[in-house]
This record gives structure tokens, sequence and C-alpha cells, in this order.
């Protein structure tokens, strides 16, 4: 299907039925599979064979929503995990472990932060941060060769800065080191990093992707585009695995990344994402394409009504023509720039609360990019567990607010806000 257009995609990707077979996929809610020829079982345990066997390792159902991302992101294969957390531990351990590191724009979701920063360095892998306005030479100077990835978002959540894609991926092409890149809130309606030198990317499905806030899930998209073999900054890939026979990764001839990850990750840690989450998002991806034109949209006219209230101090979308990442996103995010936005009441975090109490409409959880406008502030709930010094560095101020536009009328997401301001 690479030559239809990625509309199409979202709706005809990932399955595709047999003659009197379910038009969309079965939930194949079963932990095992039968096998009457013991020969084909083994030669699934030892990666011969594509069939299923266990589905702690892969299940029917997951391979469809793991099909239709893979195509949507341009990629070659793709993992679902348990949730975006999961995604993005999962993807680093595949390369990175005691003595390596990981360098990390500041800009990121408060929970990748936490994992990198506080919870990987207990297990000996390092995370060093930079600001996404850093030079390449700034970034440069933290790669050594145990650097094993350099991760960003391409929206950063909640700073809603866009990542310059050719500076970041330079450093990496010039080092010879993976991109990783969270995808979660442009998706790649908006957004394909793979045309930009991502080599990993990374989603927490239960967001846009999913799109209704029924399914908790994430995905790891293996773009294929990096060249493991004789590389000994990733001698894991270019070492026999014992525990498949001597199986060297880079000799494989495609998806190298996924593989290593779903045989070795997935089988020992066990968060595959589960059957009827992955049905869910699948056919939530089915409107993907229409819902984020609503989702731009709602967002860009929000956005402008709130750059001219006189109880705002600062508004961040790069709708804008004065946000400071409005060049970056219509070279990267030309066809609309997603339904996150942070602004700045004027006051503290008891103004806030304040604000977001008296909205009707609009309703404060601890969740983004569903069909549903919410909020939150970050400073006191997702990230809550930085410190003060830690939230600038996050771009994260006491005063931001976290909204998440929807797809209603946004006649009434603005008329909610005006009243609830009015209240502040």
């Amino acid at each position: 299907m690479k030559d239809y257009k990625l509309d199409t995609l979202c709706v005809q990707a990932g399955y595709t039925p047999k003659t009197g077979e379910s038009r969309i996929p079965p939930i194949v809610q079963s932990t095992t599979y039968f096998y009457g020829d013991t020969k084909a079982m083994a030669d699934c345990f030892d990666l011969k064979s594509a069939d299923y066997f266990y589905s702690r390792l892969a299940n029917p159902t997951v391979a469809a929503f793991e099909g239709k991302v893979t195509a949507l992101e341009g990629g070659v294969a793709a993992i679902g995990c348990a949730s975006g957390m999961s995604a993005t531990t999962l993807a680093v351990l595949t390369v990175a472990g005691a003595g390596d590191n990981i360098v990390c724009s500041h800009e990121v979701y408060g929970g990748t932060y936490n994992l990198l920063g506080v919870t990987l360095p207990k297990l000996g892998i390092e995370c060093r941060f930079f600001e996404p306005d850093d030079t390449a030479e700034e970034i440069e100077q933290l790669i050594d060769d145990k650097t094993k990835a350099v991760f960003v978002e391409t929206v950063a959540n909640p700073a809603i800065s866009v990542i310059d894609f050719d500076k970041v991926a330079g450093v990496c092409q010039k080092h010879n080191v993976l991109l990783f890149v969270d995808n979660t809130l442009a998706t790649p309606a908006l957004c394909r990093p793979v045309e930009y030198g991502a080599n990993v990317i990374i989603h927490s499905s239960s967001k846009y992707l999913d799109g209704h806030a029924a399914a908790l899930g994430g995905i790891i998209v293996d773009c294929g585009n990096f060249d493991f073999k004789g590389n000994p900054r990733y001698a894991s890939f270019n070492e026999p695995d014992e525990s498949y026979h001597g199986l060297v990764y880079a000799d494989l001839p495609s998806a190298v990344f996924a593989t290593k990850c779903r045989a070795q990750l997935i089988r020992d840690m066990g968060a595959i994402m589960a059957p009827q989450n992955a049905f869910l998002s699948y056919i939530g991806c089915d409107t993907l394409a229409l819902r984020m034109e609503r989702h731009s949209s709602n967002a860009a006219k929000v956005a402008e009504y709130l750059s001219k209230h006189p109880k705002i101090e600062w508004v961040r979308h790069p709708s804008l023509p004065d946000n400071k990442y409005h060049a970056l996103a219509e070279k990267y995010l030309p066809n609309g720039q997603g339904g996150m936005m942070s602004f700045g009441i004027k006051g503290d975090a008891t103004l806030c609360a304040k604000f977001m109490e008296s909205l009707k409409l609009i309703t404060q959880e601890t969740h983004v990019a569903d069909v549903r406008s919410c909020v939150l502030h970050p400073a006191s709930t997702t990230h809550r567990q930085l410190s003060k010094d830690e939230l600038e560095k996050a771009g994260v101020p006491e005063n931001l607010i976290r909204l998440s536009v929807g797809i209603e009328n946004p006649d009434d997401i603005i008329a909610d806000v005006a009243q609830a301001l009015e209240k502040v």
C-alpha cells in the first residue's frame, strides 16, 4: 500500500481479509496457539517462522495495529506495547545497558524525563539533557562512544516546542547514532519523522492514534534506515545472541531493531499490547487524518483568542505567527500543528486552579489528545516530581495550563474558556 496517500492508509492499512473473513481485524483473545507439527513450533522459537505461538510476543490483532502504524509512519515493522511509557522503556533498553548513555531534549513529557533522568540511571544508564534551542555543536559535546540514542519529541509535551529535525538528525548522522523520535502529539497525519532522519519512532497510542481515550497502549516503529552492521557503537547487534542459537541481528535483511526488541525485550519483559486495546486503537486510527485536521484548526482558533485576552500572559501554539517555533512548524508540520497548546494565566497556581474548576465543557483530567477538550496543570500533576529548576528547564512554569483542544465546535470551546477566565 506504499502508493496510497496517508488518509487512505488510515482506513485500509494493516489488515487485508481473505474471502469470507471478517472485514475488520477480529479480536484474537487467546494467550496461545495450536500446533500439530513439533518442528513448526520449534521454528517459531528460533525466529525462523513468523507464525504466532504465544501472545506475550505477538498476537494477530496486535499485528494488525502494528501493520497500520508501520504504514502510516513509513517504517518496516512495529511493536505494540502495553503503554507509551513501556514503549519508550523497551526502545531504550533494546540499545542501552549499564555504562551507556542517552542524550535527550529537556523538553519532553514528564514521565519520559523521569524515566530517563531518574529511573534508568539506577540501572546504570545515564541521560544527558540538552535544550531544544542548543546549537548542533552543543548537542555534539554530549555524545561519546557510549551514547546509544538521541531522544526528542516532534512537538514537546507540554512545552509545545517543535524540534529542529535538520539540526538534530544532522548530529546523529555525523556520529552514526540512532535518532529516537516520540511523535505522539504530531502523529504521522501531520509529520512523518522518517522523512527527516528518524530511525525509531515512538507513540503513546492512547492519545491521537486511539482518539477516543478507551485503550491504553504504546507502539515502537522501526524505520529500517539505520545500518547496524559493523558499527562498534552497537556491539550487541553484531555479536551472536546465544539465546537464539547465535543469531546476529545486524545480519538480518530487514527490521533489525524491531526484531531485537521483540526477541529480547518483549520476550523477557512481556509488556505487549493487549488484543482488545489493539483492536480499539486500530479502528480509532481509521479517522486519524480527519481528526487531526479538526484538532489543528480548532487549536489555531483558540490560540488566537487567548493571545488577545488581557488575563493571559503568553500562549504557546506553533500556529501563531509570533511563536518562536512558527517557522519550524511551517517546515515540518505544514498541514496543521495539532490540538495541543499551553498558556500562562497572569498569576499563580491558585488562579490556574480557579480557571480550571470554572470550566463547564472542558474537563480537567490526566490525559490529552482525544476527541474531547481537556486541561491540566502540569506543575502540580504530570511534572510534580520535578524541582522548580527542573520545571523551568522542561518549559513548565508554575502558571502553565496545558489545553488539549478537541473536535467540538470551536465556538463552544472558546465560549467555555471565556466564561472561566471571567471568574479568575
